[in-house]
């Protein structure tokens, strides 16, 4: 009975498949961005991550955070597996179609990826970075200049 067993495997195949592939239908978030901001994405795998305290930090701060709006930023967060962007939640599988556009693991370690507005990655950096390094980075961009 070779055939049975076939179909039920064949049947097993399209039934584990349908969930991934309804997942890799799911738009990645940062194709909304582009031409329109520089999306700055932080994934940390605990909410107590030194990184994650540093941009938190530097934008609770006038200067910080007029810094970030002029450059027409967005923040995208992962922590502990868990999206969102400028404090908005992402649904699980936008976190996830965001976390394989940039080829990041929501368990680490900590890394911080700037998109430039072409939709590009600007700059991956580590858990030490912090957003002063981020803005330098945009100042020194061609269409940052021709503002």
């Amino acid at each position: 009975m070779p055939i049975p067993l076939l179909t039920h495997a064949v049947g097993l195949a399209v039934a584990l498949a349908v969930p991934l592939s309804a997942a890799a239908s799911e738009p990645d978030p940062l194709e909304a961005e582009r031409w329109k901001t520089r999306p700055v994405v932080v994934v940390v795998p605990q909410d107590n991550d030194p990184l994650l305290l540093r941009v938190r930090a530097t934008l609770a701060g006038t200067a910080g955070r007029e810094a970030f709006r002029e450059r027409d930023m967005a923040l995208y967060t992962v922590v502990d597996g868990r999206g969102s962007r400028n404090g908005q939640a992402l649904s699980a599988a936008q976190t996830q179609a965001l976390l394989g556009a940039l080829a990041l693991d929501a368990r680490g370690p900590a890394a911080l990826v700037l998109v430039g507005l072409d939709g590009g990655v600007k700059m991956r950096e580590g858990p030490e970075v912090d957003l002063t390094t981020v803005f330098a980075e945009i100042d020194r961009m061609p269409m940052r200049r021709q503002r």
